[in-house]
């Protein structure tokens, strides 16, 4: 059965095209490679995973809450409007919001495919050409696994998220070959990570947590990617050409603030949009997760040095510049660390099945 045929809302066409105005660079000096980033590039290369063989997908999702997330990571509940919901409207919000998250993973990783495809299409070093290369099928596989979650387990999509395209357009239709660096993965990968860490940390549901915690070993090295690329080209631009990289920054981040509305699931459960809204804004689950998930983002942020005035101002009003100070490259080598462990478990689980 077709995707199409499992969309909770259809969208009005099946494919959307972008006119993108990016120069394609040709690099003749083949030995030009940095350390870091050849050595992040021979990491890409021997962590390359099958999606069919490494993920367990003999195991099935929970029929009453498919990951088996706990209720506090929804923002209704605990009000009056949750209180109301029987035991089996219940389920089905459960159901539609975490397919939701899992559709904007999905939709948000073929845009992530998208812009590193463009990346070694115009970007001017051959060590970066090689790690973008690597990455490209990286995401390849995500799309692949998270739609067959989708598909397979979920029985359900729903549509890309406005904000979400939004921003994905914008990094792609840039020029500049660095704005697809920032928007993508900085931005897009940096608050994807702690999106998965969410359910990775908090699922009881053993597949879905696998899912996403072997997606985040490989988001854990696109990050770094983007951290040594920028980091290296933005102390040679002039101060008007950061502060416009600045501002693109801030804006993208306000962007994927607004990703998180989950009207989609209101509606599609049945529930008044705008009271659900209202709680939703108010609650305090929604000001922390919002808050946690620039955790990736500031400290790559400071780390590249787009953390001048109006970046900083922007974080503390998003919540998230206490996050400053975090070592990005100690989060990364743990996300790697867990992902070994998942394999490590795995590996144990078959020997005593046997």
């Amino acid at each position: 059965m077709s995707t199409q045929s499992r969309y909770v809302s259809p969208p009005d066409d099946m494919s959307w095209s972008l006119v993108a105005p990016q120069q394609t660079v040709f690099r003749w000096e083949y030995d030009d490679g940095r350390a870091e980033l050849l050595a992040l590039y021979d990491k890409g290369k021997r962590q390359q995973w099958d999606a069919r063989e490494r993920i367990d997908w003999s195991r099935e999702l929970d029929a009453d809450n498919p990951m088996l997330l706990p209720d506090d990571t929804i923002s209704l509940n605990g009000s009056a409007l949750w209180n109301k919901l029987s035991p089996r409207q219940v389920i089905e919000y459960r159901r539609h919001s975490q397919a939701w998250q899992i559709s904007q993973f999905l939709h948000g990783e073929q845009g992530a495919l998208i812009c590193t495809a463009k990346i070694v299409q115009e970007v001017q070093n051959i060590d970066a050409k090689f790690y973008a290369a690597t990455q490209v099928i990286d995401e390849a596989r995500h799309v692949e696994a998270y739609s067959r979650l989708l598909h397979e387990k979920f029985n359900m999509v729903f549509p890309i998220n406005r904000h979400l395209q939004a921003l994905i357009a914008d990094v792609v239709e840039h020029k500049e070959w660095d704005f697809t660096y920032l928007g993508m993965q900085v931005v897009i990968e940096g608050l994807a990570l702690a999106s998965f860490q969410s359910i990775r940390d908090k699922a009881q549901n053993p597949l879905a947590a696998q899912v996403n915690a072997y997606v985040m070993q490989d988001e854990a090295r696109h990050v770094a990617f983007g951290r040594l690329a920028l980091r290296d080209y933005y102390p040679q631009l002039t101060e008007a050409e950061r502060d416009r990289r600045e501002e693109f920054l801030v804006e993208a981040c306000y962007l994927m603030r607004d990703r998180l509305d989950p009207s989609d699931v209101w509606a599609a459960v049945g529930l008044d949009v705008k009271e659900c809204r209202a709680v939703h804004e108010a609650a305090l689950a929604t000001h922390k997760f919002r808050s946690r998930l620039f955790s990736r983002i500031v400290p790559t942020v400071r780390d590249i040095g787009l953390l001048g005035k109006r970046a900083r101002k922007a974080f503390e009003d998003l919540g998230a510049i206490q996050f400053a100070d975090r070592d990005s490259a100690a989060m990364l080598a743990e996300d790697n660390r867990v992902a070994e462990e998942f394999d490590a478990r795995r590996l144990v689980e078959t020997a005593l099945a046997r």
